[in-house]
C-alpha cells in the first residue's frame, strides 16, 4: 500500500519560496546544533553536566527535525507525495521517539538547574557523570516500547477509503483520519501516552523551576539571582514554546482543528522552534561565546599553517 503526502500542494505558487525558507531552516539547524556538539566536547570549561545534557540536545534535534525536513524538501521538489506505507510507519514511530525522548529531556535539563540553583553544594555529588549518562539513556529508551506498540496497531488498521495524507508528514492525527473501522481504543491510548511523556514532565519542570525561583527571590546578592535567572530563563523559554505545541496536538489524536491550522502548529515544533532553541541557549550564554571564539581562532590557526605548508 501507498500514501501521498499532499504537503504545500494547496499553495503551488508558494512552492520555491517556501523550499528556500524551509532549506535554510534545516541547514541553521545541522549548523548552529553541530557547533554546539562540538564545542561542548572540545572545550575542557564545557564538560560539565549542562551541557552535557545541551550537546545531547542538539544532537536530538538533529535527529528530529532529519525526520521530517529532507522528506517535506524532495515532495515541494518534485510535487509527488509518494511514500509507502512501510515507511510512513518508519517516519511517525521515530518522530514520536524523537519527540517524546525531547520532552524527558527537557525535564531532565531542569532537574539539573534546580540542583544547581536549590542544591549547589551537593551539585557535583548528585549531577555525577555516570548518573547523567543513565538519566540520557533513560530518556532515550523509555519510549521505545510504547511508540512501536503503538506504531504498529496503528498499521495495523485497514485504509480501505482515501490514501491522501493531508500533512507534509506521516504524523499521528492525519494517519488516524484515514483508518477504516473503530480508533477509539488507540485514540485513548495515545491520549494517555501523551499525559505520560508531555504533560508529566511538563508538571515536573514546573515544580523544579516553582522552587528555583522561590529560591531565586531569597538570595541575598543581585548579580547571584541575574546569574541563576540568565541560566534558566533560555531553558523555560524552549520549554514553553515546545511544550505548549505538542500539547495542542497530541492530546488531541482525532484532530478536530482544521489541516491548515494542523500543519501550521506543526511547522512550529518540527521546524521553527528547532531553529530557534540553539539561537536560544547559545544567545546569552557567555561560556559557549568564549569557547566558540576558541574554536574560530584554532581554525584560523590552523588555516594559516595549511597555507604555510603549501
Amino acid at each position: 500500500m501507498e500514501f501521498v503526502l499532499l504537503g504545500f500542494s494547496d499553495v503551488p505558487q508558494l512552492r520555491w519560496v517556501l523550499f528556500g525558507v524551509f532549506l535554510f531552516m534545516y541547514l541553521v539547524v545541522l549548523t548552529c546544533n553541530g557547533i554546539i556538539i562540538i564545542i561542548t566536547k572540545m572545550d575542557s570549561a564545557l564538560q560539565t553536566p549542562m551541557y552535557f545534557f545541551l550537546s545531547n540536545f542538539s544532537f536530538l534535534e538533529i535527529c528530529y527535525v532529519t525526520i521530517t525536513g529532507p522528506r517535506m524538501l524532495m515532495d515541494l521538489c518534485t510535487q509527488k507525495g509518494n511514500i509507502s506505507a512501510f515507511a510512513c510507519a518508519a517516519q511517525m514511530c521515530l518522530f514520536l521517539v524523537f519527540g517524546s525522548t525531547e520532552c524527558l529531556l527537557l525535564a531532565v535539563m531542569a532537574y539539573d538547574r534546580y540542583v544547581a540553583i536549590c542544591h549547589p553544594l551537593h551539585y557535583g555529588l548528585v549531577m555525577n557523570p555516570k548518573f547523567c549518562t543513565q538519566l540520557v539513556t533513560a530518556c532515550w529508551v523509555s519510549s521505545l516500547p510504547v511508540v512501536i506498540g503503538q506504531t504498529w496497531v496503528i498499521s495495523c488498521f485497514p485504509f480501505c477509503g482515501s490514501n491522501r495524507i493531508g500533512h507534509f508528514f506521516c504524523d499521528v492525527p492525519p494517519v488516524l483520519k484515514l483508518a477504516c473501522g473503530d480508533t477509539t481504543r488507540i485514540e485513548t491510548e495515545i491520549c494517555i501516552a501523551a499525559v505520560v511523556f508531555i504533560v508529566v514532565p511538563s508538571l515536573l519542570i514546573i515544580v523544579s523551576y516553582g522552587k528555583i525561583i522561590t529560591t531565586i527571590l531569597r538570595m541575598s546578592s543581585a548579580s547571584g539571582r541575574a546569574k541563576a535567572s540568565s541560566a534558566c530563563s533560555s531553558h523555560l523559554v524552549v520549554v514553553v514554546l515546545f511544550y505548549g505545541t505538542a500539547t495542542i496536538t497530541y492530546l488531541q489524536p482525532k484532530p478536530n482543528q482544521s489541516g491548515g491550522v494542523g500543519k501550521l502548529i506543526c511547522l512550529f515544533y518540527t521546524v521553527l522552534i528547532p531553529t530557534l532553541n540553539p539561537l536560544i541557549y547559545t544567545l546569552r550564554n557567555k561560556d559557549i561565546a568564549v569557547a566558540l571564539r576558541t574554536l574560530l581562532r584554532k581554525l584560523s590557526s590552523l588555516g594559516k599553517d595549511f597555507k604555510t605548508q603549501g
